[in-house]
């Protein structure tokens, strides 16, 4: 997927205009335009800008399938997975499956 199909693709899922992507992301509706109009790729520090509006990394940008956030909720949750032994990643992912039942 290109640059520019990808753009679509997050104001499509988000129901968003060029107008209110140029706001979130505190770029002029110009640059924004200029990309869609005339097929421009945006540079790096533009599509950090855009990126930032929507709320995603440059990774989570450019990632075929769905995009998970890594919240610092979810960090913690891996970094202490890291440390469990195979027993008790079982037994955590046992707990979970059955929260998910109920």
């Amino acid at each position: 997927m290109d640059t520019l199909q990808r753009l679509h693709q997050l104001l499509d899922e988000r129901g968003w205009s060029e107008y209110r992507l140029a706001k979130n992301c505190g770029l002029s509706n110009s640059t924004i335009a200029n990309i869609y109009h005339r097929n421009t790729v945006p540079s790096i520090t533009t599509l950090e800008a855009i990126c930032a509006g929507f709320g995603i990394s440059l990774s989570q940008f450019f990632a075929e399938g769905e995009m998970v956030e890594l919240t610092p909720e979810l960090k913690e949750l891996f970094d202490s997975w890291v440390d469990l032994t195979l027993p008790q990643k079982a037994a955590i992912l046992q707990t979970i499956k059955a929260m998910r039942h109920n």
